[in-house]
């Protein structure tokens, strides 16, 4: 598997996304949004800061497509509680990938099953203080699983539960093909230690939308990124 280095966008409106899309058009193929509902984490963020946000009305009902659409894949990381109740919404929304948290809802395996027979791949993840024993049952009807770098989500720049190195190697070891991300305090500091853990998705977001040349800065983390041969 080649490791992939993913902008992670926290959108503060619509039009704070389109900016961010637009800094990182033509550098990544993938960009993931954080969707954050202000109920599982102390934050909100588009679409939910507006309830009646008539941009993200038109995407769902599939009137316009998202900002950029020819340029990107997007995956949605649904930091929201009760994602079962909202989760028509996201599977209209045009990503390739979605992502549950493990701890907010009771229903995992039913969203799951809804948004593989959407022809989208799932990823569950889950937070450094949750076992990792958790999703083990979810492993075979998942296509890859997500680490929060830590228990405070929803927030760039937030250091990294050094607890993740441990928790990523568990999973890789026990799972030698699945596809592992790590979400949270990846930096040029940490990169090359969470890929010799068994990451090979990177998502980042200060490392990358804060650095004063966001391309170089993309292109500094995908070598730190190359295994060690």
């Amino acid at each position: 598997m080649e490791n992939e280095i993913i902008p992670a966008i926290i959108p503060e409106s619509f039009e704070h996304l389109s900016e961010q899309l637009s800094m990182v058009r033509d550098i990544a193929p993938l960009v993931q949004i954080d969707i954050v509902d202000g109920f599982f984490a102390p934050v909100t963020t588009w679409p939910y800061i507006n309830k009646n946000d008539l941009d993200f009305k038109k995407i769902i009902e599939q009137e316009e497509g998202m900002p950029f659409w020819q340029d990107f894949n997007f995956e949605m990381d649904l930091m929201i509680q009760n994602p079962e109740k909202t989760i028509d919404n996201w599977i209209n929304i045009g990503a390739i990938n979605l992502i549950i948290h493990i701890e907010s809802t009771n229903e995992i395996e039913k969203i799951i099953e809804k948004i593989k027979n959407s022809n989208i791949a799932v990823g569950i993840s889950l937070n450094p203080s949750t076992p990792n024993e958790k999703i083990y049952p979810l492993i075979e009807k998942i296509n890859f699983v997500q680490f929060m770098g830590n228990d405070k989500i929803g927030h760039h720049g937030v250091e990294l539960d050094e607890r993740i190195y441990e928790k990523i190697k568990d999973l890789r070891n026990k799972y030698p093909n699945l596809p592992i991300s790590v979400d949270i305090g990846v930096n040029r500091e940490t990169i090359q230690l969470l890929v010799d853990a068994g990451a090979n998705k990177l998502i980042s977001g200060s490392a990358i939308f804060d650095a004063d040349n966001i391309e170089e800065a993309f292109e500094e983390l995908k070598n730190l990124a190359i295994p060690k041969t």
